[in-house]
């Protein structure tokens, strides 16, 4: 009886499959969308004759003798070099997450055990600098750059990004540290490690989802970041957002529209990939976040 107290009713059942389905459907749908008319040329993607040439590919059909084409992908990556663009996000992306949660660890670390309280204004002042808009940070740094002749440079952007991530890195690992028991140190010590071994040794492997966590959204703000990388880097080192700007902003050239949706279906289809892959360790670090140790 009290199985069956706790089943859910059938029609209870059947509308919540409908909803999530529909929402999904929902979701997922400007992106089918945007994939399928990557392989379509201008004319029946944009089509204002008939919003059916983008499914059956008329023009597609007329102009390259096949329902489908590639030329929108043959001329972000080859045409325009799409993929320099691509090179540049992963050196980004890479320094920004090994500086950011290098610095992240060994600072969250040290102020969710120190007993004194300017570690808790240290906090606080760095989430008022997380609080301000990027670009006031930027038009901080700009003189600066010019003057010295670092604008236009990866690296620019990288101490940029850095500079803005790690408080966020500081506060995300802070608060993972902070639900790991003092006992695990104090042990690890007893045994004979130094404060850096027990640190090393004991707890990065009890948190190791909070970091593989903190360092992919580390990640997405540098993969997905377009104010600081398109100020600061220059047309020779734009990274991949950026560049899909570029192809939108000369709509009046004819295939530059579909540079720009080839392009953003190569820069959308790894972060699916990598949020399934890391899924389980997303959530077990955001869970061990949510609970006290």
């Amino acid at each position: 009886m009290t199985i069956k107290a706790q089943e859910k009713p059938l029609g209870l059942k059947l509308f919540t499959v409908s909803f999530l389905t529909l929402w999904m459907i929902l979701a997922a749908f400007p992106f089918i969308w945007t994939l399928w008319g990557s392989f379509k040329v201008e004319g029946d993607f944009f089509s204002k004759a008939n919003w059916a040439w983008a499914i059956s590919g008329t023009l597609t059909q007329i102009e390259t003798g096949g329902q489908f084409t590639g030329q929108g992908y043959q001329g972000a990556w080859i045409q325009e070099e799409f993929w320099r663009a691509a090179v540049n996000s992963t050196l980004v992306c890479l320094f920004v997450v090994t500086i950011s949660l290098t610095f992240g660890t060994l600072g969250g670390y040290a102020l969710s055990r120190s007993t004194y309280r300017y570690a808790f204004w240290f906090l606080i002042i760095a989430l008022i600098f997380r609080a301000l808009p990027p670009i006031t940070l930027v038009s901080g740094y700009l003189p600066v750059f010019f003057k010295w002749n670092l604008w236009g440079h990866l690296a620019t952007a990288i101490i940029v990004l850095v500079a803005i991530n790690q408080p966020f890195t500081l506060w995300m690992l802070h608060s993972f540290f902070k639900n790991i028991p003092k006992d695990l140190d104090e042990s690890a010590m007893v045994d004979g490690c130094t404060r850096f071994q027990a640190f090393r040794h004991v707890i990065i492997p009890v948190m190791w989802p909070g970091v593989i966590t903190t360092g992919l959204f580390s990640f997405l703000l540098a993969y997905n970041d377009f104010a600081v990388t398109a100020m600061i880097l220059s047309k020779e080192n734009q990274t991949m957002v950026p560049k899909i700007a570029s192809f939108l902003g000369t709509t009046q050239t004819k295939g530059n529209v579909m540079f720009a949706v080839a392009s953003v279906v190569s820069v959308t289809a790894p972060l699916f990939i990598m949020i399934m892959f890391f899924q389980r360790q997303i959530v077990s670090g955001l869970t061990a976040g949510a609970v006290k140790g």
